[in-house]
Protein backbone atom coordinates (compact mmCIF):
# COMPACT_ATOMS: atom_id res chain seq x y z
CA UNK A 1 0.00 0.00 0.00
CA UNK A 2 1.47 3.30 -1.29
CA UNK A 3 1.98 5.92 1.56
CA UNK A 4 -0.05 9.27 1.60
CA UNK A 5 1.94 11.29 4.27
CA UNK A 6 5.27 10.85 5.70
CA UNK A 7 7.06 13.57 8.23
CA UNK A 8 10.29 13.48 9.73
CA UNK A 9 11.81 15.32 12.35
CA UNK A 10 8.87 17.72 11.88
CA UNK A 11 8.99 20.90 14.60
CA UNK A 12 7.18 23.93 14.72
CA UNK A 13 8.53 26.70 16.85
CA UNK A 14 6.63 30.05 18.01
CA UNK A 15 7.99 33.46 19.42
CA UNK A 16 6.90 34.57 22.89
CA UNK A 17 6.57 38.34 23.20
CA UNK A 18 8.68 40.70 20.99
CA UNK A 19 9.11 39.10 17.28
CA UNK A 20 12.39 40.69 16.03
CA UNK A 21 16.04 40.18 17.48
CA UNK A 22 16.35 43.76 18.88
CA UNK A 23 18.94 44.49 16.15
CA UNK A 24 18.40 45.62 12.76
CA UNK A 25 21.44 43.99 11.91
CA UNK A 26 20.48 40.81 13.43
CA UNK A 27 17.34 40.88 11.98
CA UNK A 28 18.94 41.52 8.06
CA UNK A 29 21.22 38.52 9.13
CA UNK A 30 17.72 36.47 10.30
CA UNK A 31 16.08 37.34 6.41
CA UNK A 32 19.33 36.89 4.71
CA UNK A 33 19.59 33.50 6.05
CA UNK A 34 15.94 32.43 5.45
CA UNK A 35 15.60 33.42 2.11
CA UNK A 36 18.58 30.62 1.34
CA UNK A 37 16.92 28.47 2.85
CA UNK A 38 18.84 27.93 6.11
CA UNK A 39 17.92 28.43 9.78
CA UNK A 40 17.19 30.88 11.67
CA UNK A 41 20.69 31.91 13.25
CA UNK A 42 19.16 33.19 16.56
CA UNK A 43 16.95 30.62 17.12
CA UNK A 44 17.09 29.52 20.95
CA UNK A 45 16.65 26.21 21.41
CA UNK A 46 13.34 26.58 23.42
CA UNK A 47 11.50 24.34 25.21
CA UNK A 48 8.67 22.21 25.22
CA UNK A 49 5.00 23.47 24.73
CA UNK A 50 4.30 22.87 28.49
CA UNK A 51 1.21 25.81 29.01
CA UNK A 52 0.83 24.68 32.90
CA UNK A 53 4.61 26.04 33.87
CA UNK A 54 5.95 29.18 33.30
CA UNK A 55 9.60 29.44 31.14
CA UNK A 56 12.73 31.14 30.78
CA UNK A 57 12.93 31.11 27.00
CA UNK A 58 10.80 33.20 24.36
CA UNK A 59 10.87 30.48 22.24
CA UNK A 60 8.27 27.59 22.38
CA UNK A 61 8.34 24.49 20.37
CA UNK A 62 4.80 23.49 19.38
CA UNK A 63 5.89 20.12 18.01
CA UNK A 64 9.07 18.60 18.51
CA UNK A 65 11.24 16.03 16.27
CA UNK A 66 7.06 14.25 14.94
CA UNK A 67 8.42 11.37 12.74
CA UNK A 68 5.24 8.96 11.09
CA UNK A 69 3.66 7.97 8.12
CA UNK A 70 0.05 7.29 6.66
CA UNK A 71 -0.73 4.64 4.05
CA UNK A 72 -2.81 5.49 1.48
CA UNK A 73 -6.75 4.44 3.16
CA UNK A 74 -5.84 4.54 6.48
CA UNK A 75 -7.82 6.47 8.83
CA UNK A 76 -6.13 7.95 11.71
CA UNK A 77 -7.62 9.42 14.95
CA UNK A 78 -5.05 12.50 16.65
CA UNK A 79 -6.06 12.75 20.22
CA UNK A 80 -4.33 14.95 23.04
CA UNK A 81 -5.02 17.37 25.63
CA UNK A 82 -5.64 20.95 24.47
CA UNK A 83 -2.11 22.83 23.66
CA UNK A 84 -0.66 19.19 23.04
CA UNK A 85 0.03 20.35 19.06
CA UNK A 86 -3.01 19.02 17.39
CA UNK A 87 -4.05 21.97 15.74
CA UNK A 88 -0.76 22.90 14.63
CA UNK A 89 -0.14 19.39 13.10
CA UNK A 90 -3.04 19.52 10.92
CA UNK A 91 -1.71 23.21 9.80
CA UNK A 92 1.58 22.10 8.92
CA UNK A 93 0.09 19.50 6.59
CA UNK A 94 -2.38 22.03 5.24
CA UNK A 95 0.61 23.98 4.34
CA UNK A 96 -1.35 26.96 6.62
CA UNK A 97 1.89 27.39 7.77
CA UNK A 98 5.68 26.31 7.27
CA UNK A 99 7.17 24.22 9.80
CA UNK A 100 10.21 25.33 11.03
CA UNK A 101 12.72 22.26 10.67
CA UNK A 102 12.11 18.86 9.24
CA UNK A 103 10.16 17.48 6.14
CA UNK A 104 6.53 16.71 5.25
CA UNK A 105 6.01 14.32 1.71
CA UNK A 106 1.94 14.12 0.65
CA UNK A 107 0.98 12.34 -1.94
CA UNK A 108 -2.62 13.58 -3.28
CA UNK A 109 -4.90 16.32 -2.80
CA UNK A 110 -6.11 17.28 0.57
CA UNK A 111 -9.53 18.86 2.00
CA UNK A 112 -9.14 19.93 5.29
CA UNK A 113 -11.79 21.33 7.53
CA UNK A 114 -9.92 23.03 10.96
CA UNK A 115 -12.18 25.92 11.91
CA UNK A 116 -16.01 26.88 11.78
CA UNK A 117 -16.60 29.53 8.79
CA UNK A 118 -12.81 28.64 7.10
CA UNK A 119 -12.72 29.74 3.35
CA UNK A 120 -16.53 31.52 3.80
CA UNK A 121 -17.61 34.91 3.65
CA UNK A 122 -20.24 36.16 5.98
CA UNK A 123 -22.16 38.86 3.32
CA UNK A 124 -22.56 35.73 0.24
CA UNK A 125 -25.16 33.34 0.50
CA UNK A 126 -24.64 29.47 1.78
CA UNK A 127 -24.90 29.38 -2.67
CA UNK A 128 -22.29 31.47 -3.42
CA UNK A 129 -20.39 30.14 -0.43
CA UNK A 130 -20.40 26.49 -1.68
CA UNK A 131 -19.06 27.58 -4.98
CA UNK A 132 -16.05 30.29 -3.10
CA UNK A 133 -15.18 27.28 -0.78
CA UNK A 134 -15.42 24.40 -3.31
CA UNK A 135 -12.93 26.73 -5.81
CA UNK A 136 -10.41 27.15 -2.23
CA UNK A 137 -10.35 23.88 -1.14
CA UNK A 138 -9.40 22.99 -5.41
CA UNK A 139 -12.27 22.00 -7.00
CA UNK A 140 -13.15 23.27 -10.33
CA UNK A 141 -16.94 24.66 -11.16
CA UNK A 142 -18.23 21.99 -12.87
CA UNK A 143 -17.56 19.65 -10.28
CA UNK A 144 -18.70 21.62 -7.93
CA UNK A 145 -22.22 21.71 -9.93
CA UNK A 146 -22.23 18.19 -10.45
CA UNK A 147 -22.00 17.62 -7.09
CA UNK A 148 -24.17 20.55 -5.77
CA UNK A 149 -27.39 18.93 -4.95
CA UNK A 150 -25.76 16.36 -2.51
CA UNK A 151 -23.64 19.09 -0.59
CA UNK A 152 -26.77 20.81 -0.06
CA UNK A 153 -28.59 17.69 1.20
CA UNK A 154 -25.80 16.44 2.86
CA UNK A 155 -25.72 19.29 5.05
CA UNK A 156 -29.54 19.95 5.86
CA UNK A 157 -29.62 23.71 5.33
CA UNK A 158 -31.94 23.77 2.03
CA UNK A 159 -34.14 26.31 2.99
CA UNK A 160 -31.23 28.69 4.26
CA UNK A 161 -28.82 28.11 0.74
CA UNK A 162 -29.98 31.88 -0.59
CA UNK A 163 -29.29 33.49 2.74
CA UNK A 164 -26.37 34.77 3.67
CA UNK A 165 -24.11 32.90 5.77
CA UNK A 166 -23.66 35.44 8.84
CA UNK A 167 -27.09 34.97 9.89
CA UNK A 168 -26.15 31.16 9.80
CA UNK A 169 -25.82 29.25 13.23
CA UNK A 170 -21.93 28.17 13.79
CA UNK A 171 -23.57 24.22 13.70
CA UNK A 172 -25.36 25.67 10.12
CA UNK A 173 -21.90 26.66 9.24
CA UNK A 174 -20.17 23.55 10.50
CA UNK A 175 -22.77 21.30 8.21
CA UNK A 176 -22.50 23.68 5.36
CA UNK A 177 -18.21 23.73 5.39
CA UNK A 178 -18.03 19.82 6.12
CA UNK A 179 -20.79 18.74 3.41
CA UNK A 180 -18.05 20.62 0.59
CA UNK A 181 -14.77 19.22 2.23
CA UNK A 182 -16.67 15.50 2.24
CA UNK A 183 -17.85 15.78 -1.51
CA UNK A 184 -14.30 17.29 -2.64
CA UNK A 185 -12.95 14.32 -4.61
CA UNK A 186 -9.53 14.35 -2.59
CA UNK A 187 -7.22 11.70 -1.43
CA UNK A 188 -6.68 13.00 2.29
CA UNK A 189 -9.37 14.47 4.67
CA UNK A 190 -8.55 16.37 7.46
CA UNK A 191 -10.85 17.52 10.02
CA UNK A 192 -10.10 19.06 12.73
CA UNK A 193 -12.38 19.24 16.69
CA UNK A 194 -15.31 21.98 14.65
CA UNK A 195 -17.54 18.74 14.76
CA UNK A 196 -18.26 19.68 18.13
CA UNK A 197 -20.30 22.42 17.42
CA UNK A 198 -22.67 20.27 15.56
CA UNK A 199 -25.44 18.45 17.05
CA UNK A 200 -25.53 14.60 18.10
CA UNK A 201 -27.35 13.52 14.77
CA UNK A 202 -25.16 15.35 12.35
CA UNK A 203 -22.37 14.16 14.04
CA UNK A 204 -23.50 10.78 13.65
CA UNK A 205 -24.04 11.54 9.66
CA UNK A 206 -20.19 12.71 9.89
CA UNK A 207 -18.52 9.92 10.82
CA UNK A 208 -20.50 7.72 8.69
CA UNK A 209 -19.08 9.57 5.79
CA UNK A 210 -15.81 9.06 6.91
CA UNK A 211 -15.76 5.75 7.54
CA UNK A 212 -17.19 5.34 4.29
CA UNK A 213 -14.52 7.31 2.66
CA UNK A 214 -11.54 5.51 4.19
CA UNK A 215 -13.25 1.85 4.06
CA UNK A 216 -15.76 2.21 1.03
CA UNK A 217 -13.33 4.69 -1.29
CA UNK A 218 -9.78 3.68 0.12
CA UNK A 219 -9.26 7.74 1.01
CA UNK A 220 -7.34 8.57 3.70
CA UNK A 221 -9.00 10.41 6.85
CA UNK A 222 -6.90 12.35 9.77
CA UNK A 223 -9.41 12.83 12.70
CA UNK A 224 -8.77 14.83 15.87
CA UNK A 225 -11.33 14.93 18.34
CA UNK A 226 -11.91 14.51 22.40
CA UNK A 227 -14.64 11.87 21.84
CA UNK A 228 -12.68 8.48 22.70
CA UNK A 229 -15.54 6.95 21.71
CA UNK A 230 -15.91 8.30 17.97
CA UNK A 231 -12.44 8.22 17.77
CA UNK A 232 -12.46 4.59 18.67
CA UNK A 233 -15.26 3.83 16.08
CA UNK A 234 -14.25 5.55 12.99
CA UNK A 235 -10.09 5.24 13.23
CA UNK A 236 -7.86 1.92 12.96
CA UNK A 237 -4.80 3.93 14.06
CA UNK A 238 -4.04 6.55 16.11
CA UNK A 239 -1.31 9.07 17.06
CA UNK A 240 -1.05 10.69 20.80
CA UNK A 241 0.37 13.83 20.85
CA UNK A 242 1.30 15.55 24.54
CA UNK A 243 3.38 19.15 25.14
CA UNK A 244 4.53 18.48 21.16
CA UNK A 245 6.04 15.40 21.36
CA UNK A 246 4.41 11.89 19.90
CA UNK A 247 3.80 9.70 23.31
CA UNK A 248 2.35 6.88 20.79
CA UNK A 249 1.52 5.61 17.96
CA UNK A 250 -0.07 2.46 16.75
CA UNK A 251 -3.76 0.59 17.20
CA UNK A 252 -6.37 3.38 17.85
CA UNK A 253 -7.85 1.26 20.73
CA UNK A 254 -4.18 1.08 22.69
CA UNK A 255 -3.15 4.52 21.68
CA UNK A 256 -6.67 5.69 23.59
CA UNK A 257 -6.07 3.36 26.86
CA UNK A 258 -2.92 5.23 27.12
CA UNK A 259 -4.28 8.54 26.81
CA UNK A 260 -6.58 7.69 29.26
CA UNK A 261 -4.53 6.38 31.65
CA UNK A 262 -2.33 9.72 31.62
CA UNK A 263 -5.84 11.99 31.86
CA UNK A 264 -8.01 9.80 34.04
CA UNK A 265 -7.44 12.16 36.76
CA UNK A 266 -9.88 14.93 37.23
CA UNK A 267 -7.47 17.30 37.38
CA UNK A 268 -7.21 17.18 33.16
CA UNK A 269 -10.22 19.53 32.91
CA UNK A 270 -9.35 22.42 30.49
CA UNK A 271 -11.57 25.42 30.57
CA UNK A 272 -12.99 26.37 27.68
CA UNK A 273 -14.83 29.50 25.42
CA UNK A 274 -18.36 28.51 23.64
CA UNK A 275 -17.60 30.88 20.82
CA UNK A 276 -21.56 31.14 19.93
CA UNK A 277 -22.66 32.26 23.57
CA UNK A 278 -19.32 34.38 24.37
CA UNK A 279 -19.16 31.71 27.32
CA UNK A 280 -16.31 29.77 29.24
CA UNK A 281 -16.45 27.10 30.76
CA UNK A 282 -14.06 27.77 33.91
CA UNK A 283 -14.60 24.89 35.78
CA UNK A 284 -16.60 21.13 35.91
CA UNK A 285 -15.91 19.54 39.29
CA UNK A 286 -17.34 16.37 41.09
CA UNK A 287 -18.09 15.76 45.05
CA UNK A 288 -15.38 18.71 45.11
CA UNK A 289 -15.89 18.56 49.04
CA UNK A 290 -14.90 15.20 49.25
CA UNK A 291 -11.35 15.45 47.14
CA UNK A 292 -13.72 14.00 43.95
CA UNK A 293 -14.08 10.73 45.58
CA UNK A 294 -17.40 9.10 43.75
CA UNK A 295 -18.98 6.26 45.78
CA UNK A 296 -21.71 3.64 44.43
CA UNK A 297 -24.77 4.37 46.71
CA UNK A 298 -23.75 8.10 47.79
CA UNK A 299 -24.54 11.65 46.34
CA UNK A 300 -22.74 13.14 43.85
CA UNK A 301 -22.53 16.73 43.42
CA UNK A 302 -21.45 18.82 40.13
CA UNK A 303 -20.41 21.77 40.44
CA UNK A 304 -20.30 24.09 37.12
CA UNK A 305 -18.46 27.45 36.96
CA UNK A 306 -19.53 29.68 33.91
CA UNK A 307 -18.42 32.96 33.03
CA UNK A 308 -20.10 35.48 30.43
CA UNK A 309 -19.51 38.23 28.61
CA UNK A 310 -22.97 39.17 28.53
CA UNK A 311 -26.68 38.34 29.95
CA UNK A 312 -28.27 34.86 28.23
CA UNK A 313 -31.68 34.18 28.68
CA UNK A 314 -33.47 30.95 28.01
CA UNK A 315 -30.77 27.68 27.85
CA UNK A 316 -30.72 24.50 28.97
CA UNK A 317 -27.19 23.08 30.86
CA UNK A 318 -27.10 19.35 29.92
CA UNK A 319 -24.90 16.83 31.67
CA UNK A 320 -24.64 12.91 30.05
CA UNK A 321 -23.04 10.17 31.89
CA UNK A 322 -21.67 6.96 29.65
CA UNK A 323 -19.46 3.97 30.42
CA UNK A 324 -16.12 3.77 29.32
CA UNK A 325 -16.17 1.16 27.60
CA UNK A 326 -19.92 1.31 26.11
CA UNK A 327 -21.29 4.07 23.49
CA UNK A 328 -24.54 4.25 25.22
CA UNK A 329 -25.55 6.99 27.79
CA UNK A 330 -26.23 5.44 31.30
CA UNK A 331 -27.74 9.06 32.25
CA UNK A 332 -28.86 12.08 30.88
CA UNK A 333 -30.44 15.44 32.52
CA UNK A 334 -31.08 19.11 31.05
CA UNK A 335 -32.25 21.86 33.07
CA UNK A 336 -35.18 22.76 30.57
CA UNK A 337 -36.66 19.41 28.89
CA UNK A 338 -35.85 17.62 32.86
CA UNK A 339 -37.04 19.98 35.14
CA UNK A 340 -38.56 22.76 33.24
CA UNK A 341 -35.89 25.12 34.77
CA UNK A 342 -35.51 28.24 32.63
CA UNK A 343 -31.20 28.42 33.06
CA UNK A 344 -30.82 32.48 33.15
CA UNK A 345 -26.82 33.54 33.31
CA UNK A 346 -25.52 37.01 33.86
CA UNK A 347 -22.67 38.91 33.20
CA UNK A 348 -19.43 37.65 34.90
CA UNK A 349 -19.57 34.58 37.14
CA UNK A 350 -22.69 32.05 37.56
CA UNK A 351 -22.14 28.66 39.67
CA UNK A 352 -24.30 25.92 38.84
CA UNK A 353 -25.21 22.83 41.10
CA UNK A 354 -26.44 19.92 40.03
CA UNK A 355 -27.24 17.26 42.96
CA UNK A 356 -27.64 13.35 42.50
CA UNK A 357 -29.05 12.11 45.61
CA UNK A 358 -27.74 8.26 44.98
CA UNK A 359 -25.33 7.44 42.77
CA UNK A 360 -26.44 3.91 41.92
CA UNK A 361 -23.56 3.16 39.30
CA UNK A 362 -21.20 0.37 39.35
CA UNK A 363 -17.62 1.44 39.90
CA UNK A 364 -15.21 1.70 37.19
CA UNK A 365 -13.99 4.60 34.73
CA UNK A 366 -16.75 6.96 33.09
CA UNK A 367 -17.37 9.22 30.95
CA UNK A 368 -18.86 12.76 32.08
CA UNK A 369 -20.47 14.70 29.10
CA UNK A 370 -21.48 18.40 29.37
CA UNK A 371 -23.91 20.44 26.85
CA UNK A 372 -25.48 24.11 26.29
CA UNK A 373 -28.27 24.56 23.99
CA UNK A 374 -31.58 26.79 23.57
CA UNK A 375 -34.06 23.42 24.61
CA UNK A 376 -35.31 21.75 21.02
CA UNK A 377 -33.89 24.63 19.17
CA UNK A 378 -29.94 24.29 18.65
CA UNK A 379 -27.05 22.99 20.53
CA UNK A 380 -23.93 25.79 21.35
CA UNK A 381 -22.09 22.89 22.62
CA UNK A 382 -22.51 19.38 23.49
CA UNK A 383 -19.36 17.12 24.58
CA UNK A 384 -20.04 13.74 25.41
CA UNK A 385 -16.72 12.90 26.87
CA UNK A 386 -15.91 15.82 28.52
CA UNK A 387 -14.14 14.74 32.06
CA UNK A 388 -13.34 10.92 32.85
CA UNK A 389 -14.20 10.51 36.48
CA UNK A 390 -13.14 6.96 38.38
CA UNK A 391 -16.21 5.00 40.51
CA UNK A 392 -14.40 3.37 43.87
CA UNK A 393 -15.41 -0.12 44.41
CA UNK A 394 -16.74 -1.00 47.36
CA UNK A 395 -18.66 -3.77 49.52
CA UNK A 396 -22.25 -3.13 49.86
CA UNK A 397 -23.62 -4.74 53.29
CA UNK A 398 -24.88 -6.89 55.00
CA UNK A 399 -24.22 -9.34 51.57
CA UNK A 400 -20.97 -7.95 50.76
CA UNK A 401 -21.65 -7.74 47.28
CA UNK A 402 -18.85 -5.93 45.54
CA UNK A 403 -19.70 -3.12 42.82
CA UNK A 404 -17.95 -4.27 40.06
CA UNK A 405 -19.07 -3.78 36.28
CA UNK A 406 -19.19 -7.53 35.81
CA UNK A 407 -22.20 -7.22 38.28
CA UNK A 408 -23.73 -4.76 35.41
CA UNK A 409 -23.68 -0.79 35.41
CA UNK A 410 -26.70 -0.36 37.49
CA UNK A 411 -27.24 -1.08 41.39
CA UNK A 412 -30.85 -0.96 41.85
CA UNK A 413 -32.30 -1.13 45.23
CA UNK A 414 -34.40 -4.92 45.33
CA UNK A 415 -35.10 -7.41 47.59
CA UNK A 416 -36.21 -11.32 47.24
CA UNK A 417 -38.89 -12.80 48.97
CA UNK A 418 -39.43 -16.88 49.01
Amino acid sequence: MSTAIEVENLSKAYQLGQFNTGALAHDLKRWWALKRGKEDPFLKIGETNDRETAGSSNIVWSLKDINFQISQGDSVGIIGRNGAGKSTLLKLLSSITSPTTGRIRINGRIASLLEVGTGFHPELTGRENIFLNGAILGMRKLEIKRKFDEIVDFSGVERYIDTPVKRYSSGMYVRLAFAVAAHLESEILIVDEVLAVGDAEFQKKCLGKMGDMSKGQGRTVLFVSHNMTATKQLCKKGIFLENGLVKMTGEMSKVVENYIYRNDRQKSFEPFKIKGLDVWVKKIDLNCDNEGLVIPGKPLRIDIQLVAERKISKIGIELIISHEDTDGVVFATNTKTRKNLDIIINKGENNIVCLIHEFNLCSGKYWLGFGIDMPMVQFYYYEKEQLMFNVEEIMIAPSLVPTLSGYGHVQLSHDWKI
